[in-house]
């Protein structure tokens, strides 16, 4: 079966860290893209890193730069979500994604071939 399998959420407290992991299963990540995503409740799902296939390039939102870190062990065939300094505004199921060919969090969301089934963070006292 091709499915994308994240891990590592939960709960944590405001200004704790994660580390969410999004594991291929079935098919070779080496040549995808793969973007991290999340959808509050009540919002729209919006991208929140994404890296290259060859860890070229890499594209985050405004609202997790340097606190979010996205990477990847194509040996383990696994891509990496580091989330340090969390706010409760990071509450949300959070997604990874794999897409060829693009380059915008837009494009993905349109064109993902694989998706997880996401992962909740809860970020709460």
């Amino acid at each position: 079966q091709l499915q994308l399998v994240e891990s590592g959420g939960g709960l944590v407290q405001p200004g704790g860290s994660l580390r969410l992991s999004c594991a291929a299963s079935g098919f070779n990540l080496e040549r995808y893209t793969i973007g991290w995503f999340r959808q509050a409740p009540g919002k729209e799902r919006e991208g929140v890193e994404c890296i290259s296939s060859s860890a070229g390039w890499s594209l985050y939102a405004d609202s997790v730069k340097g606190r979010f870190t996205i990477s990847r062990d194509n040996a383990k065939n696994t891509v990496y979500l580091q989330i340090h300094s969390l706010k409760p505004e990071d509450t949300a199921v959070y997604y990874c994604a794999a897409s060829v060919g693009v380059t915008s969090f837009q494009a993905m969301l349109t064109r993902a071939n694989y998706w997880g089934q996401g992962i909740q963070v809860t970020v709460s006292s």
